[in-house]
């Protein structure tokens, strides 16, 4: 970040009769907190999707702001043509980095109501090699006490946060007792640690009719899960699976480049060398216009400096050395290059409200050339079809949106979420790759006999009223404020010099 330093100027008094004795003229320096506020609005002033007619510098004033925070709320108020509510910026301490690599520092595991009012608290999904893992823990199991606490009805305001606060704030350890399929108990406590997070949760292969089926819970688009996405879907090809259930219903996004992988390593082989989608970045910087990002500096895959010039000089790389326009060349076209040999005849992608950005670029991106052989099940996805890059601001990182993808029909624009073929709601009482969840029936049905019917199977719980859109939301306010939802872009091309 570029420190701003105001000068006063030293003007000569016209009524003196002697020349004043030269001084040095006072220096004023901004504080910290108000550069920082200077530079949240001045990237975006050249680099957010949404910049043109933002005001300027004097009429806005961020240092009239009382935080960082509102600074950067004041911008997402800001009107402009066809922008839709910004629920995408963000500030950040550094850990969306951190896990965008596959490293995470939490309990490991997250929880849902299965439905409203309800005392029902059911573990929704517990992340390989974490300390819920580690104890066994298992997507269904019920929570009948938490922290002390056996009274948890959602019916309560106040033990949504208190559940929400106990699993996903920043105590040490949690403890609770759970209730398992067999009806048995137990009680446990999970100490906070670091760990390589394997967003793999789930690969099984089920056999429908005389099809083989592959089925993979997939939980974010790490750049540590590119060799076993490769490895799995290997494993789908060696056994004969023809068809393909991908479950992203809990996937907020993440990589780009891993994204890229993904979707070539399941598109069939007859669409390498179309476009697979392209890039849109903001206008001011595919004419090569945000200066600003001059003061940011291009890191490789390993942290280190990016340079033209193998380092002779100090000649490095920043990113307004990025080719920003929406051509090959620029390497903002991306094209199909298939990875492997399998091949698809159906993909089923399950999804909820939670699946955002990557996770909707990639099925946005076989949609676009295969759309009769691409179903979507579960809840209508997140809506992002913007994505960004970190932008480094003292101890701060900035995401605003910066670019937006089309796929080959230059379909997008999907910020009201995409609609799904076949609606059904969650059901976390039942472990991934139980035949008779839900949204894998669903899909089971569908390759099975064409249809989505699933009357063999409950659509909610008997007795229990399903919960309301409103109930849902407030719930995934809680229980996913520590869930990223974003896509970045970790492929950036330089111009050529």
């Amino acid at each position: 970040m570029s420190l701003l330093v105001l000068a006063s100027s030293c003007k000569k008094d016209p009524k003196a009769s002697v020349a004043p004795t030269p001084t040095t003229p006072p220096v004023v320096v901004a504080s910290r907190s108000d550069l920082t506020k200077d530079s949240i609005y001045l990237y975006a002033k050249e680099t957010y999707y949404w910049n043109e007619g933002m005001p300027t510098y004097a009429v806005f004033n961020p240092r009239g702001f009382g935080s960082n925070e509102a600074v950067l709320n004041a911008i997402i108020a800001l009107p402009g043509t066809n922008k839709p509510t910004d629920k995408y910026s963000f500030l950040d301490d550094g850990s969306v980095s951190t896990s965008l690599g596959g490293v995470s520092g939490d309990f490991g595991f997250s929880v849902f109501y299965n439905a409203s009012p309800s005392s029902d608290l059911r573990i929704k999904y517990v992340s390989p090699n974490s300390p819920a893992a580690a104890k066994a823990l298992k997507r269904g199991y019920r929570i009948t006490k938490l922290n002390g606490r056996t009274d948890l009805s959602s019916a309560v305001s106040s033990n949504i946060d208190f559940v929400g606060s106990a699993v996903f704030g920043s105590a040490a350890t949690v403890s609770m007792t759970v209730l398992k399929p067999d009806g048995s108990s137990e009680d446990v406590t999970i100490g906070r640690a670091t760990y390589s997070n394997n967003p793999i949760f789930l690969t099984k292969i089920l056999n429908v009719g005389s099809k083989k089926v592959g089925y993979i819970v997939y939980n974010s688009f790490t750049t540590n899960s590119r060799d076993a996405l490769t490895t799995e879907i290997g494993k789908f090809q060696t056994a004969g699976v023809t068809e393909l259930i991908v479950d992203l219903r809990y996937n907020g996004g993440g990589s780009v480049a891993t994204a890229d992988v993904f979707t070539n390593l399941i598109a069939p082989a007859a669409y390498t060398g179309q476009v697979m989608y392209t890039t849109y970045w903001t206008k001011t910087m595919q004419d090569g216009n945000a200066k600003i990002l001059s003061h940011q500096p291009l890191l490789d895959a390993q942290g280190k400096l990016q340079n033209f010039t193998g380092g002779v000089n100090g000649v490095y790389a920043t990113y307004a050395d990025i080719d920003y326009r929406p051509t090959k060349s620029a390497g903002n076209v991306e094209n199909f290059d298939k990875t492997g040999s399998a091949e698809f005849k159906k993909i089923y992608f399950l999804v909820l409200s939670g699946t955002a950005s990557a996770s909707e670029l990639m099925i946005n991106s076989l949609k676009g050339v295969m759309p009769g052989d691409v179903k979507l099940i579960g809840q209508k996805t997140y809506g992002k079809p913007v994505g960004f890059f970190a932008i480094k601001i003292d101890k701060l990182e900035l995401y605003v949106p910066q670019f937006e993808t089309k796929n080959q029909k230059n379909e997008g624009g999907y910020y009201n979420g995409m609609a799904v073929d076949y609606s059904v709601s969650d059901d976390v009482t039942k472990d991934f790759g139980d035949p008779t969840e839900r949204l894998l029936a669903a899909a089971l049905s569908y390759s099975e006999k064409g249809t989505f019917s699933i009357s063999n199977i409950p659509s909610k719980i008997a007795s229990v009223s399903g919960m309301s859109a409103f109930e849902t939301e407030r719930l995934n306010e809680v229980f996913d404020r520590n869930v990223f939802k974003g896509m970045i872009d970790d492929k950036l091309k330089l111009k050529k010099q």
